[in-house]
Parts: C-alpha cells; sequence; structure tokens
C-alpha cells in the first residue's frame, strides 16, 4: 500500500454554522456540492457533510497531532470560539504518558484531540 492520505467524514447539525466554525479554526474549504466540503490544512483533510445522525455524531472523535499543543491551544483560547459558536467548549490540557492533549467540542458535538507526542 502506498496511502497518500485520509480523510474522514464527519456530521453537522448545523451545516453552515460547522463551516463557519472550521474557518474560523483555520481550515480552507473546497466546496464539493450543497451537502459536503472538504476542509484542509497543509495535506491533512477532513469531509464535512450536511448530514447529523445523533449517535454517529456523538461518538466522533478525531485526533489532530500539532507540533506544540501549548501554543496552539493559546491560539484556541485567542479565537474564543466557546463564545461564538453554541454547545462549543475547549478544554484545558492534559498530560499524558505518551504526550499532552486539549480538546475542543464542534457546534455538532464532534470531539476533536489536539496532541503533541513526547
Amino acid at each position: 500500500m502506498n496511502a497518500k492520505s485520509i480523510r474522514p467524514f464527519i456530521g453537522a447539525k448545523n451545516f453552515d454554522i460547522s463551516r463557519s466554525f472550521y474557518h474560523d479554526l483555520g481550515f480552507e474549504e473546497t466546496t464539493l456540492g450543497e451537502n459536503m466540503s472538504v476542509f484542509k490544512t497543509g495535506t491533512l483533510a477532513f469531509y464535512l457533510q450536511k448530514a447529523y445522525v445523533k449517535d454517529w455524531v456523538d461518538n466522533t472523535m478525531i485526533f489532530l497531532e500539532v507540533d506544540d499543543v501549548t501554543k496552539f491551544y493559546n491560539e484556541l483560547l485567542e479565537l474564543d470560539l466557546p463564545t461564538k459558536y453554541e454547545n462549543v467548549k475547549l478544554m484545558p490540557i492534559k498530560n499524558e504518558t505518551w504526550g499532552k492533549e486539549c480538546f475542543l467540542i464542534d457546534p455538532a458535538g464532534i470531539l476533536w484531540h489536539f496532541g503533541e507526542f513526547y
């Protein structure tokens, strides 16, 4: 196998609000139609769908490795996304045996892990 990328599909409770949220988070959007967009940062990407299945979304987690989780967490604090978007939560950095991470819940309930390995 010579894999080039992996792109998860995630759902949105309100597609337009989620699109705005991911723009604010720093992702670049390419619209693929009325019901789907791809969001990219560098060579990494994911698909956002205009689809919401509560059990699916409530159990979706995405881990994004960053080079400096403390710096990234401070940038997230400056964005103040929980004030701007209903149901968004930012949780502080936790130190683990493997590294450290912070957590961000998007407007639909997707749990993002932003982590840095030791």
